[in-house]
């Protein structure tokens, strides 16, 4: 008798958007009766993504059916970088890795391997277990400066804690001020919510950036300032404020620590005084204080893009203590939000492996992975190199400052480096051998989402490719060979993960998931909102931040100390220029901001992303590109001490004169001389708590001759 196969029906599924994006979008996904991804939508039903989601994620079938993705383990033939590769069996592949960590341990100790990961995937599990083999096996720390760091640290200086206002308050604000990111291109969601309140309640939207970018022809009012300069406009701001009676005394003089020392060392800081900083008139400044001093119910969306910077973590400070002048934290649709990633109280203790950590071993600068694998002294902890690294979830040959340095590190011949990837990426292009990894519909995982306020469940929705496998399957084998995999917190599926750290955080388990998708964790009105008081053991806000010892998300490691010029730290809201200030050798100021259609190196792969990007250019300002004789199309030369860049010109009135931007990271082989734009960007750390400032470069450009 024969059996038939039932037949299988299209169906839709929900996940989360995996990328490294505030929004962490919920997602409907449409399953062909073959079982392959079809058309993804953004939930119309989640609050906060509203159905709304960016045209690069929506495309994701382009991405998981790539001709290109990594199908099977790959091992190198000849010299790093030759592209010269062999199929290997993934036992064989496992077993080589191990070997080879335990070669470099038994040479110069545990912390000769270096495990390398950061955001690829923002699901926690798939993401966070290679710390849990790190800590087992006493390999060196990670310190995960590259991104959040100036701006998680400078918020929390004056709140002390992070969290906000909910974001869906915008809809209902009458005055939104996005300062310092392209929420058009990077966080479609932000505008949702503000054009809402525009159509709905007439609102002003105030755009405050580098550039004539997508999110600024939105404005109503736009603020083009000089990069590094935020913290002027916010001063002058704050001046006017107390000036002119804008500022809401009762509520400091409850709610803050130090109004009348502010107040007196603002009263210097005049418009007249930040327009020759920011380039701004005083007549913009003016109108900016004006708006939202009169407008109660303002409410500050700060991103990340303007805190890259050297005093970035300043200038997010100052920023917030604005909206605190201002008593705007007390209305709906009013105060100033940044990340909500302290509300969710997830638990992944047994995940990371935390009951493992020695504090005795060493902790490295992610973001100065150039300097660590060319054998900078300082960088390494005047400790023993690193001869071994497992990358997962990240592209440092692409991605990271300092390009040269990182590619130069990668090509040692002893240094074994393993990576799991999607794609040949070219950090994967300089390994020994290159894993094939899944996608985020191919394995289950959960979320949070820093800038909105839920906990999202992202369940595995259909098979991956046979000889495909996740993060955590690589960890798990991995451990065995390394004979670590009896410790608690190994030998658990993604599954057992999610209800572990569930269950210990104390949220709904599983099941509750399974059913509703998501948990919305928003605060009440007056904890988003410090009603109760600011989180600093007085309950007021800070003025006057004490740089070193306040807590902070991601402080590094006592042993390390404070990073970066901390003494040039202000004991206000203050302009520092700690910044890489133009000068005669160097007179333009460079910004290497995002695009639309990629994120980070993540969809630079795909086709239409790219057709859309078209090819790596910088924006110059009409005036720059007529007196160095630059046309339209023109190849150009950027250069600093870190390097030199071949790139087209795109002679724009977007960028003022004396700033330049570069929009996309590009991969390096997509410019003219493989190199990308990270070759000018910089690794020193920036204070107090480290970071990259990839949006502060002083470079000279000129036209090239050939």
């Amino acid at each position: 008798m024969n059996i038939m196969n039932p037949i299988r029906k299209s169906s839709l599924g929900h996940t989360a958007c995996p990328h490294d994006c505030p929004s962490t979008c919920a997602l409907d996904v449409d399953l062909t009766a073959e079982g392959r991804v079809g058309r993804v939508r953004g939930a119309a039903d989640n609050s906060y993504t509203a159905g709304v989601i960016c045209a690069k994620v929506a495309r994701y079938a382009e991405r998981l059916y790539h001709p290109d993705r990594l199908m099977k383990p790959m091992k190198r033939k000849g010299a790093k970088g030759e592209g010269a590769w062999q199929e290997i069996a993934w036992d064989a592949a496992l077993d080589e890795i191990a070997e080879a960590f335990l070669k470099a341990e038994a040479a110069h100790g545990s912390e000769a391997v270096w495990p390398y990961f950061y955001a690829g995937t923002m699901g926690l599990v798939q993401r966070d277990s290679i710390e849990r083999l790190r800590h087992a096996k006493r390999y060196s720390g990670f310190f995960g400066s590259i991104c959040t760091n100036t701006a998680w640290t400078g918020y929390v200086m004056g709140t002390g804690t992070l969290r906000g206002p909910d974001p869906r308050e915008m809809a209902v604000s009458d005055c939104i001020v996005i300062w310092g990111t392209n929420a058009v291109a990077t966080q479609v969601n932000v505008m949702t919510h503000a054009v809402k309140a525009r159509k709905e309640r007439g609102a002003r939207i105030v755009v405050i950036d580098v550039y004539d970018n997508p999110t600024m022809k939105q404005a109503d009012l736009g603020l083009i300032l000089k990069p590094g300069t935020d913290a002027a406009l916010a001063c002058a701001a704050m001046h006017i404020a107390f000036r002119d009676g804008y500022a809401d005394r009762a509520y400091m003089a409850k709610y803050a620590d130090d109004p009348a020392g502010l107040e007196a060392h603002l009263q210097t800081k005049t418009p007249e005084w930040a327009a020759g900083i920011t380039g701004l008139s005083v007549e913009e400044i003016e109108t900016f204080a004006r708006l939202v001093g009169t407008t109660k119910k303002s409410f500050f969306r700060l991103g990340y893009g303007f805190t890259r910077s050297r005093n970035g973590a300043v200038s997010m400070h100052a920023a917030l203590s604005l909206a605190t002048v201002l008593g705007s934290w007390q209305y709906e649709g009013g105060g100033a939000f940044h990340s909500n990633s302290d509300i969710f109280g997830l638990n992944k203790a047994e995940l990371m492996g935390t009951a493992f950590v020695d504090p005795e071993i060493r902790m490295l600068d992610q973001s100065q992975i150039g300097r660590v694998l060319t054998g900078d002294a300082e960088a390494l902890r005047h400790r023993g190199p690193v001869a071994a690294m497992l990358i997962q979830n990240t592209n440092p040959v692409n991605v990271a400052p300092e390009q040269r340095l990182v590619k130069q590190g990668f090509l040692r011949p002893d240094l074994f480096v393993a990576v799991h990837e999607q794609f040949m990426t070219e950090t994967a292009e300089l390994a020994d051998l290159v894993l094939p990894a899944t996608m985020f519909v191919e394995h289950d995982d959960i979320y949070r989402g820093g800038g909105q306020s839920h906990i999202l469940l992202g369940p595995k929705l259909v098979e991956p490719p046979e000889t495909v496998r996740s993060n955590l399957f690589v960890i798990e084998e991995l451990a065995k060979r390394l004979g670590v995999a009896d410790r608690p917190g190994f030998g658990l599926s993604a599954r057992d993960h999610i209800e572990h750290i569930l269950a210990a955080s104390g949220r709904p388990d599983l099941s509750f998931f399974e059913a509703e998708k998501w948990l919305d964790c928003q605060p009440a009105f007056e904890e988003a909102h410090y009603l109760n008081g600011f989180a600093h053991p007085d309950g007021k806000f800070r003025f006057r931040p004490d740089w070193e010892r306040t807590p902070a998300p991601n402080k590094p490691p006592a042993r390390l100390g404070s990073l970066g010029p901390v003494s040039a730290l202000p004991v206000f809201p203050d302009q520092v220029n700690v910044i890489e200030l133009a000068d005669d050798e160097h007179p333009f100021r460079l910004v290497t901001s995002p695009a639309r259609n990629f994120l980070n190196s993540t969809f630079a792969e795909t086709k239409t992303s790219v057709a859309k990007e078209g090819r790596p250019e910088v924006m110059i300002a009409p005036q720059d590109a007529a007196r160095l004789g630059i046309a339209e199309g023109d190849i150009v030369r950027l250069g600093n001490r870190r390097g030199v860049l071949r790139i087209h010109a795109r002679i724009t009135e977007a960028v003022k004169p004396g700033v330049l931007v570069a929009e996309g990271l590009w991969p390096n082989k997509a410019h003219l001389d493989g190199e990308g734009i990270n070759v000018l960007t910089g690794g020193d750390a920036v204070a107090p708590h480290g970071g990259a400032a990839f949006h502060d470069n002083k470079v000279w450009l000129e036209k090239a001759t050939a």
